[in-house]
């Protein structure tokens, strides 16, 4: 994997920030002297001299360096820099476990510790290529998001604070100040109406951003009385048995006579503060909102065979899931039967052991969540029409789970993530690459077991081996998942529409294994 892209050359960024060029929208940031504040490159304000401005790749080192955010274009809701959070590189990972809270509650040689690596080491490598270091690139995080409840929400300060991870209001006052010269409340200036439980958030991407190709994918499997999805948003049922809630993801709409933002609209209900950091990174992974689709289609597009396919879908993404768990379960479930069977039977497992969910939820098409390790470990799963090994390996995961023998850490690399999971009975190479691919979000990884895309990488209706299609593949690292799902999309749209015969859905319903 190659590492986190650098600041763009200092001509570059001159450029772009005075044409506002969104391509560079939060791959630097434009921090003034003389004001102290730091903007993104598409900042509206009058452009500022350019012997008063410096440069700074992401908002961790200008906040490092002293400057403040800008209130008018709101550094919190510039994309992510897909380069510097996705993959294998260590400062990636390291990205990764600090988005997923690894510094809320613990010292920094734990983040260390995780990554095999010493404190001073990874402390030396975030101030080398980010210019800040773990802890600074973390308080930048909460402070941002307490900075979008602030200004987007009516929440009360007392849960802002829980939500950005403080453990008072009384820290949270003190170190917002300190570090935006203004209390938390100066933000809020005009009241905004409550609207019962329900929060809406905007989660900002890099165009191009193919939302119904990632809706169609999700469609064919949504689970029901958990997921809903249609032609335009993604619905589904979060949380636990004792704080269900639930959530709705769509494109942000327009505001009249102005483009549409590049950016999502989340709805929370019923979410409680605590829950809110890990449902927003959860849906960012979902929805590959930090990807930066130039690169990658560049990268793919040096392949004859991919070229159109990334022409035709330039802003195709990874749709991965919400629950680790759930995907594993699924994943097991998928192999050698099709999409459609996979969703019947998982649904069947989810109606019979998922934890029930009170009247008032039905009114949005829920009924259940997806049943846990700790239910599934010893569940009877008889009669639900899967095979006994089937049923051993599901049982087998859900103990591994529960004993730490496998996990869904972004702090392992792809490599340290297969060998985990394929040492469990039960499951291969595909399952372990499906599970990285769809669990975990990863860009490179490969299930090169597939049938689907042994068959359609060729265009002479031979098939490949796996050996084979692997070997081709090394190209397009750091980026095969992508290709992955080129090859899928373009597969899907192939199969026919009409009602299929018998002997063409027995046919279906035994290739291995199915995406």
């Amino acid at each position: 994997m190659s590492s986190p892209s650098a600041l763009p050359d200092a001509a570059t960024c001159e450029q772009a920030r005075l044409s506002r060029d969104a391509r560079f929208d939060g791959l630097f940031f434009t921090a003034v002297r003389t004001t102290g504040i730091y903007c993104r490159p598409v900042c509206p304000a009058p452009a500022p001299k350019a012997r008063n401005v410096v440069y700074y790749p992401n908002a961790a080192a200008a906040e490092a360096a002293g400057f403040r955010p800008c209130l008018r274009c709101r550094p919190e809701l510039a994309p992510g820099d897909g380069h510097r959070h996705r993959g294998d590189d260590i400062v990636a990972r390291a990205l990764a476990l600090i988005d997923q809270g690894a510094l809320n509650d613990a010292p920094l040689s734990a983040l260390a510790a995780r990554l095999h690596l010493g404190e001073r080491q990874l402390r030396r490598l975030f101030v080398e290529r980010l210019g800040a270091a773990p802890v600074g690139v973390h308080g930048t995080r909460r402070l941002l998001f307490a900075k979008q409840l602030l200004t987007e929400t009516a929440l009360p300060i007392t849960e802002v604070a829980l939500a950005a991870g403080f453990n008072s209001v009384r820290r949270f006052n003190a170190v917002f100040q300190d570090a935006y010269r203004l209390p938390p409340r100066d933000l809020r200036k005009a009241p905004r109406a409550a609207t019962g439980d329900a929060l809406t958030l905007r989660l900002a991407y890099r165009p191009p951003y193919d939302l119904p190709a990632m809706l169609d994918f999700l469609r064919g499997r949504a689970l029901p009385g958990i997921e809903i999805v249609d032609a335009t948003h993604y619905t589904r049922v979060i949380g636990t048995a004792d704080t269900p809630a639930w959530l709705r993801v769509g494109a942000w709409p327009a505001a009249r006579g102005e483009p549409a933002p590049e950016a999502l609209r989340l709805d929370l209900h019923g979410c409680t503060p605590t829950q809110l950091q890990d449902t927003v990174r959860r849906v960012r992974r979902m929805f590959d909102l930090d990807a930066d689709p130039a690169p990658i289609a560049a990268h793919l597009a040096r392949d004859p065979r991919l070229a159109p396919l990334v022409r035709a879908r330039p802003g195709l993404r990874l749709p991965s899931g919400w629950d680790g768990f759930e995907i594993a379960v699924r994943a097991v479930i998928g192999q050698q039967v099709s999409v459609a069977a996979a969703r019947t039977l998982t649904a069947r497992l989810s109606q019979r052991f998922g934890a029930a969910l009170p009247e008032a939820f039905a009114a949005q098409g829920f009924a259940h969540l997806f049943p846990t390790p700790a239910v599934l470990v010893d569940a009877d799963l008889d009669g639900l029409g899967l095979i006994g090994s089937r049923i051993a390996t599901i049982r087998g995961i859900a103990a591994a789970l529960l004993e730490g023998r496998v996990d869904f850490d972004r702090a392992c690399t792809l490599d340290d993530h297969v060998a985990r999971w394929v040492a469990l009975p039960g499951i291969g190479p595909w399952t372990a690459q499906y599970i990285a691919l769809r669990a975990l979000g990863h860009p490179d990884a490969f299930p090169a077991e597939d049938l689907v895309l042994q068959k359609m990488l060729p265009t002479d209706g031979t098939r490949m081996t796996a050996m084979a299609l692997r070997a081709h593949a090394e190209a397009w690292r750091p980026w095969r998942g992508y290709a992955v799902f080129h090859l899928w999309r373009e597969a899907a749209a192939s199969t026919p529409a009409r009602t299929a015969t018998p002997a063409r859905q027995r046919a279906r319903s035994i290739r291995k294994p199915s995406p």
